[in-house]
């Protein structure tokens, strides 16, 4: 009998603390190097005034919904 793979997209809800003032920042992605990434390279507005950030946290939600909810 073959085999079937079950593809899952993950919505990732991180926290990204400040080393600069030692803040925190929570947010939400489908694709969490990507955005931590953008963090670091100042593409956030709301992040690149608190550069460097530093990843604290992290989880995985198979539902955008959930992972949206988290993030509040």
């Amino acid at each position: 009998m073959p085999s079937t793979t079950i593809l899952t997209m993950f919505f990732y809800v991180y926290v990204l603390e400040s080393l600069k003032d030692d803040n925190q920042y929570i947010g939400f992605t489908n694709n969490l190097k990507r955005r931590i990434e953008e963090h670091q390279k100042g593409l956030n507005f709301s992040t690149k005034p608190r550069l460097p950030m530093k990843l604290i946290y992290f989880e995985a939600c198979t539902s955008e919904v959930d992972a949206e909810r988290r993030e509040n």
